[in-house]
């Protein structure tokens, strides 16, 4: 799509405040992106999340800045007409203000991000806000914030007290001063979801957190039944393209096995006269 126009924060407040939907895919690598490019959504984020999903292992907390940077860069060049934003890792927005800005920087300058997404909220807001003042996009993350499940007791749905409503309520409003243009909001009840929306005047972006918010997320690798593992409640499976790529590959195996692959039709050949003479000179070759 050569012609499509790249979001922008200002364009994403325009779908906002014309209540149209904003359709974010997390992809990891060039073939993802270029595939949700195609499918014209509105923003790819690059997450964090391929540290489970591509990387295999049990949680984010591994996940480097070298990651990020490395796996944004790929993203770019599959999808370079589509907004891109890219997760910090875990510890790499929590030293000092002057750290924040030079990983942010990396994932600006080395992956041509459009901006930065941070978990957290009141804890962070100054990191935020310098951010914001620095020029770099940021989004927020709150409700289920994965870079502190070991805190919160593993990937639970937050919220659904009144004392951690009223905690996540205080992290978005914190969020949003310090100049945050977006928030995502994972794993809270919908009445929490619609209740931040109306408070809110940033879009809110929804995974696990019902239909009312502006848009929503999904994960490349889930929507497409890719990846072989139990998927949370929240997920919708488009397609099974996992279970149709183990069924392709056992037929491949199959097919070498039994030497039926590669056919004549996967194969090169050259005319026999031309055989002959190569043959001749070969051997020619060898006898010398």
């Amino acid at each position: 799509m050569a012609d499509k126009k790249r979001h922008t924060t200002v364009s994403l407040k325009s779908l906002f405040s014309k209540g149209e939907k904003i359709v974010m895919v997390t992809a990891y690598d060039a073939a993802q992106s270029s595939i949700a490019e195609k499918s014209d959504v509105d923003v790819i984020l690059v997450g964090d999340s391929l540290g489970m999903v591509v990387l295999g292992y049990d949680n984010t907390i591994p996940v480097t800045l070298e990651d990020m940077v490395h796996h944004a860069k790929a993203v770019r060049r599959g999808a370079p007409n589509t907004m891109m934003l890219v997760d910090m890792p875990f510890l790499s927005y929590h030293k000092s203000i002057e750290n924040t800005l030079t990983n942010a920087g990396r994932l600006m300058q080395e992956a041509y991000a459009d901006g930065v997404k941070l978990e957290g909220g009141e804890s962070i807001a100054n990191h935020v806000k310098a951010l914001v003042d620095a020029g770099i996009p940021v989004c927020g993350h709150l409700g289920l914030t994965p870079q502190n499940a070991l805190n919160l007791g593993g990937f639970r749905v937050q919220g659904k007290d009144t004392a951690t409503a009223e905690k996540i309520l205080r992290d978005a409003q914190a969020i949003v001063e310090a100049g945050a243009f977006m928030l995502v909001l994972e794993c809270v009840p919908s009445t929490l979801a619609n209740f931040l929306s109306d408070q809110l005047p940033i879009p809110i972006i929804g995974i696990g957190a019902g239909n009312g918010c502006a848009g929503q997320v999904l994960v490349f690798h889930d929507l497409l039944g890719i990846y072989d593992r139990k998927a949370p409640k929240f997920v919708k499976s488009y397609a099974e393209l996992g279970t149709q790529a183990v069924s392709a590959l056992s037929t491949y195996r199959n097919e070498v096995k039994e030497a039926v692959f590669p056919s004549p039709a996967y194969s090169y050949e050259v005319g026999d006269h031309d055989f002959v003479q190569l043959y001749a000179k070969i051997k020619g070759d060898t006898n010398h």
